[in-house]
């Protein structure tokens, strides 16, 4: 299931790494002004994706490539103040990954090993220890992991409950005490101007998860309580707001728009004829069942249909579990179905498809033992994501409107990249992954499939930059996505 892309060079990712960010056009203060907003302290709440992650962690030189960093230059021509993030001075190799106790608790930074055309974890063992408090506000909060109410807890920085998982790493990093929230720092640094870019956790953990998770909860793949986002949200614009401060708001994007659901298609399993009809004889008898199931009137003809399994010669469709057809266990029958169009496989589940389940060569994941419900968001649980994204942005837009703030729909704008997004140099990108050469200098996803890379995160800081202008009548400048890095490609990976 490997591409390859031998045929790029190494002086290319070179190339690459030599691109400077850079304005539009020449700056000229004369023509430049703050309008009705006052830039002098920016801060900037969220979640990973305003942290500056991508390729799977943080690191040194992608977190210069965060969103808030990338608008803060721009408000420096119009008053802005001194920007700060937390420190990856201790990231000496620019790995990314943590390390609790000296032990790795997390994976190092993506790359693209032109050796195999693969992306793999940057080999090297972290250096960023979770233990090393920095004890500081910075005027990035953006917090990987963080969901809406995550923002407003106690002792989410708290060192003590990094092994109990009630604590946040990258928050224990920077917290300035340990029963501070993230809020509470924001506000110590009395901000005049704002982004607010939370709630993408609070369904995407659900997704990525492939909807194991509860449909409404507060646990790591849940589903957040609309209750409790809508009462975490507007508490959150609340304190944001209370000393005049003026900001930006982004809603949360659809899981369907970001390649960890677009790349791995449902029905990337080849056979020949020989291969498929043994398959169709082991699946023989729970066809058979569903049969029965019919006869019984346990189902329907549509039902059944829809959960027949049929192998043929060429592509084919990999088998799943479906918790949500028609329970059969009195009878004996699993809930399988092969997946459809209207299914979408993680991007992760391509490292499992077609591979032997234990040490039986036969049990092959997807073929002949079904991909378990990790692996596959199906269409229903689609639904209930898609259903949730629109509810939480509903909120958004009420709370935002409350106190005449301005809004990003970056659901819209990352609708929009899925076929591709025009920029000002008359350039088009896109929401796909990395496929090699063909769209190297296109692609705004990093190589996790779920976060932007740093030409994305210049799209976004621009969406966020011609919002502002039109709401607050300022004239910031803009920045060109296009001299901003894709993937990291390296020779090898040694």
């Amino acid at each position: 299931m490997k591409n390859r892309y031998l045929y790029i060079l190494p002086a290319l990712a070179l190339a690459l790494a030599s691109c400077e960010p850079s304005f539009d056009n020449e700056v000229d203060n004369g023509i430049y002004s703050s309008g009705e907003a006052d830039f002098s302290t920016y801060v900037a709440l969220g979640n990973s994706l305003t942290a500056g992650f991508m390729d799977g962690t943080v690191f040194k030189s992608g977190q210069e490539n965060s969103f808030p960093n990338i608008l803060s230059k721009q408000f420096a021509v119009v008053g802005g103040g001194v920007f700060t993030q937390p420190s990856y001075a201790d990231d000496t190799n620019n790995l990314g990954g943590l390390l609790f106790g000296g032990a790795p608790v997390a994976g190092t930074r993506l790359i693209i090993n032109m050796a195999t055309g693969s992306p793999e974890n940057l080999k090297g063992t972290p250096t960023i220890e979770i233990s090393k408090l920095q004890a500081k506000a910075y005027n990035n909060m953006g917090i990987p992991n963080a969901k809406s109410f995550h923002l407003l807890l106690p002792n989410y920085g708290n060192v003590s409950g990094i092994i109990s998982g009630t604590a946040n790493p990258y928050f224990v990093r920077q917290a300035t005490s340990p029963t501070v929230s993230v809020l509470d720092d924001a506000m110590s640094l009395n901000p005049t101007f704002f982004t607010n870019w939370i709630g993408n956790n609070d369904v995407l953990s659900y997704s990525t998860s492939g909807g194991v998770g509860a449909v409404s909860g507060v646990g790591a793949n849940d589903i957040t309580t609309l209750s409790v986002f809508k009462e975490s949200y507007e508490k959150i614009i609340e304190v944001l707001t209370s000393k005049g401060a003026k900001g930006v708001v982004a809603t949360i994007p659809d899981v369907t728009a970001i390649p960890f659901f677009t790349t791995v298609p449902y029905n990337p399993v080849p056979l020949d004829a020989a291969n498929a009809a043994a398959l169709n004889a082991g699946y023989a008898q729970y066809n058979g069942g569903l049969a029965m199931a019919l006869g019984a009137g346990a189902l329907t003809q549509e039902e059944v249909t829809q959960r027949t399994i049929k192998f043929v010669a060429g592509k084919n469709a990999v088998v799943i579990e479906d918790k949500f057809l028609t329970n059969l266990s009195a009878m004996g029958l699993p809930n399988y179905r092969q997946a459809t169009a209207e299914d979408l496989l993680v991007l992760t589940s391509q490292s499992v498809i077609g591979k032997p389940v234990g040490e039986d060569p036969t049990k092959l994941n997807g073929v002949s033992v079904p991909l378990a419900d990790q692996w596959v968001l199906s269409k229903d649980e689609i639904a209930i994501a898609k259903k949730a994204t629109i509810d939480f942005n509903e909120i958004i837009k009420a709370a935002a409107a409350s106190k005449n703030l301005a809004v990003v729909d970056m659901n819209a704008v990352l609708n929009k990249a899925v076929s591709g997004l025009r920029a000002e140099d008359g350039q088009i990108y896109t929401a796909d992954y990395f496929k090699g050469l063909g769209n190297l200098s296109t692609v705004m996803f990093s190589l996790d499939g779920v976060h932007l890379n740093a030409r994305g995160y210049a799209f976004v800081a621009n969406e966020i930059l011609q919002t502002i202008n039109m709401h607050y009548k300022s004239k910031i400048p803009l920045v060109n996505p296009a001299t901003y890095s894709g993937p990291t490609l390296l020779p090898n990976n040694n």
